[in-house]
């Protein structure tokens, strides 16, 4: 892996604003970086032959673009959430994202985000929303449940039925409003989905549903949130006494099924926005 800031020689940029890039070194071109005017990221991928038998599309290039300055600025946060455990972390909420798939045209919207977490990693429940009028809704609840005692990555344990919410919080940057509203308290609930309304992973597990409730003084947002797919990542780390933790992350394209903003100017639904788009985390197990 090769990490380069645009003023290296090898760039060949003339002038450069503080881009960079990082590039793996193998064969297929892998890069994403920040070209050298800062105007715009890029990312290249290419698919392993398992993936492309898997269904997945050989090539993804795609360019990401600023959207407006409230929601595509650089933000820093930093968020202790139980004694010292906590995080940092470094964000774009939003971008205009354009490019090819296997060479056909698209068009969409892309967030960035670098975390670093210093504290076990806990389970929690995460999620953001894009909207048509740029606009960006996201959502945050780590918790402590039997969940931590996961071993493997297959959802809807049984021991999974209760969950002790710990320092939740929420943010809409609100286009039509013309303002920020940050949340301090805040919901989130874990549906599955039974019969006729499940849908299912490729595993056969139903995808989740998420009903998210947040609120302050001013403002009360409400929202039901279904997976539409899902990909996970596992992870075994060796720890004390020859035994082994384990953690399993998940991200999940949604399709928003119910909105609800209230606030002192009325009531804005689904219908308010042409469309509205997103992605959500869930996680089970401990490392540590």
């Amino acid at each position: 892996m090769a990490s380069i800031c645009a003023d290296h020689p090898l760039w060949g940029a003339e002038e450069t604003d503080g881009g960079g890039a990082v590039i793996p070194i193998l064969e297929d071109d892998l890069s994403m970086g920040l070209v050298a005017d800062r105007s715009k990221f890029w990312l290249k991928l290419t698919s392993d032959e398992k993936a492309i038998s898997d269904g997945s599309p050989a090539k993804f290039d795609l360019k990401m673009t600023p959207w407006n300055r409230e929601i595509s600025a650089l933000e820093y946060k930093h968020n202790v959430y139980a004694g010292n455990m906590g995080y940092d972390i470094l964000r774009i909420h939003g971008t205009k994202c354009s490019g090819t798939i296997d060479g056909t045209e698209i068009e969409g919207t892309a967030y960035f985000q670098k975390v670093t977490v210093q504290a076990p990693s806990i389970p929690w429940f995460w999620g953001m929303l894009h909207f048509d009028d740029g606009s960006y809704l996201d959502w945050w609840l780590p918790h402590i449940s039997l969940s931590v005692t996961a071993k493997d990555s297959d959802p809807w344990k049984l021991r999974d039925f209760t969950r002790l919410p710990l320092a939740g919080a929420g943010m809409f940057k609100d286009a039509g409003s013309q303002r920020t509203e940050k949340f301090e308290r805040c919901e989130v609930k874990l549906i599955q989905p039974k019969g006729k309304d499940a849908e299912y992973d490729s595993d056969g597990n139903p995808l989740p549903k998420f009903h998210i409730r947040m609120w302050n003084g001013r403002t009360q947002v409400g929202l039901i949130v279904k997976a539409v797919g899902r990909a996970h990542w596992s992870f075994n780390q060796p720890t004390r006494a020859h035994m082994t933790s384990h953690f399993t992350y998940n991200e999940y394209p949604l399709k928003v099924e119910q909105i609800t903003v209230l606030d002192e100017k009325g009531v804005r639904t689904l219908d308010d926005w042409d469309w509205v788009h997103g992605n959500a985390e869930h996680s089970w197990g401990i490392l540590h």
